[in-house]
């Protein structure tokens, strides 16, 4: 079971995703605005957030944004905007997932639960550490010699994935999917990213310590050889 935030305009779609939600065990809270939402949010986002694009007060990407700044926790966009475009541009701007209109109760239910496994809810792993790197994945903390690491969403959940595996090439295709959750994209995304995550670890690509780029491969997290 999950605490889902579903946040939709319309009462009557609200009502039936509820009924559906709360039919495969799901406990569903409920706002009509952008406002409502962000007020849920802040106080209690729960497991997973189901956010309609057509709200009343704010355009969905805003207030995409806006939760983004308040909750970690997975978003999935519901929208009857069938534009591949749109959507790359919502999932890069810090959307787990998508359902285009109209899907069912089903539907909604299995993409939850993929979701809710892929984010390793209920189940993340102790904290993992290579060598001065402590990175916690429950506490969505991260230390470097003891100092807090101040890591925006995405550069925490890249820096996690490859602390989990340390001293392996990770491929970007593998970062797409598990990170992003993207079945393809632009490899800047990528690179932006690393390169955020490299000056907060304070090396460079032309002298790495921790974040070693294996040319035409990927990305490899390992030890520095001077500790």
């Amino acid at each position: 079971m999950a605490n889902v935030l579903l946040v939709e305009d319309d009462p009557d779609v609200r009502s039936a995703v509820i009924r559906q939600l709360t039919a495969f065990g799901h406990a569903v809270r409920s706002a009509g605005t952008a406002l409502a939402a962000l007020r849920e949010a802040s106080r209690d986002p729960g497991d997973i957030i189901v956010l309609d694009l057509g709200l009343p007060d704010l355009d969905g990407s805003e207030t995409l944004k806006m939760l983004r700044a308040v909750t970690r926790v997975p978003v999935i966009i519901a929208t009857a905007r069938d534009d591949e475009a749109e959507i790359i541009r919502l999932l890069n701007a810090g959307a787990d997932d998508y359902l285009v209109k109209p899907f069912s109760g089903g539907h909604l239910a299995a993409r939850i639960a993929a979701l809710l496994r892929r984010s390793g809810a209920g189940q993340a792993p102790a904290a993992l550490r290579v060598g001065g790197l402590e990175v916690d994945p429950r506490r969505r903390e991260a230390r470097l010699d003891g100092r807090a690491l101040d890591l925006a969403r995405r550069e925490f959940d890249l820096l996690a994935y490859l602390a989990a595996r340390p001293g392996e090439v990770v491929t970007r295709r593998e970062l797409l999917t598990e990170v992003w959750q993207l079945p393809y994209g632009d490899d800047q995304t990528i690179d932006v990213h690393l390169s955020w995550l490299r000056r907060k670890l304070g090396e460079r690509a032309s002298a790495p310590r921790y974040l070693h780029t294996v040319r035409g491969v990927g990305v490899r997290l390992t030890e520095p050889p001077d500790r």
